[in-house]
């Protein structure tokens, strides 16, 4: 029987590997045996880690559910088997982030929880009433809300104007050095943009 040639499939098998391999100490990433036995390690290592990992976010979730389930008087347990017996379909995860990010929400789930250890009706929608008290103005706001309409309409102007006048940076410093006003000079610059050249005239005219 002819001898069957495969060094084509070995030499990619192995390549595989070491390229899993690489960035291992000492000879694990050249030596083909041993990056052959620490891969191999190493996706045991994964999958214990997979797991674990599992089971650390269950555990925090099952406190943060835990933590919002007693500030309304239920434990965890009553609260899962409350949601059992009232057929609401919510996984831990999304009870967690309820618990944490929408208090409202997770303490309506909760009463329809209770009323099902109670023995009540399970309303299937919630109406959830959230606080939309307007927050009080600071003092400055007040002063703000009562100054003078004529005070508020030039304050309007002035900063109208200031948002139309278009200057450069060295025109901007130019200008207070020369004490001249951006408003009275005329841009010649790319787009009208005002330029030193056009501050420094406006100064020489109004000499």
């Amino acid at each position: 029987m002819a001898r069957t040639a495969r060094s084509v499939h070995a030499r990619k098998k192995r390549r595989k590997v070491l390229e899993q391999a690489k960035g291992y100490r000492g000879t694990k990433h050249s030596s083909y045996k041993r990056a052959k036995e620490q891969v191999w390690k190493s996706g045991v290592y994964a999958y214990e880690g997979r797991k674990q990992r599992k089971r650390d976010f269950r555990a925090l979730w099952i406190q943060r559910i835990n933590a919002g389930a007693r500030q309304h008087g239920l434990s965890y347990s009553r609260l899962i088997h409350g949601l059992r017996l009232a057929e609401i379909d919510l996984d831990r995860k999304i009870l967690a982030d309820l618990a944490v990010t929408e208090p409202e929400i997770f303490g309506a789930v909760v009463a329809q929880a209770k009323n099902a250890l109670d023995g009540k009706p399970v309303d299937r929608r919630v109406e959830v009433e959230r606080s939309t008290e307007p927050e009080q103005p600071s003092q400055s706001a007040r002063s703000t809300l009562e100054a003078p309409a004529e005070q508020t309409e030039q304050a309007e102007e002035t900063e109208a104007s200031e948002a139309e006048i278009e200057a450069t940076d060295a025109a901007e410093r130019k200008a207070e050095e020369l004490n001249v006003d951006l408003s009275r000079v005329e841009g010649t610059g790319q787009g009208g943009r005002i330029t030193v050249g056009d501050v420094e005239k406006a100064a020489t005219e109004d000499e």
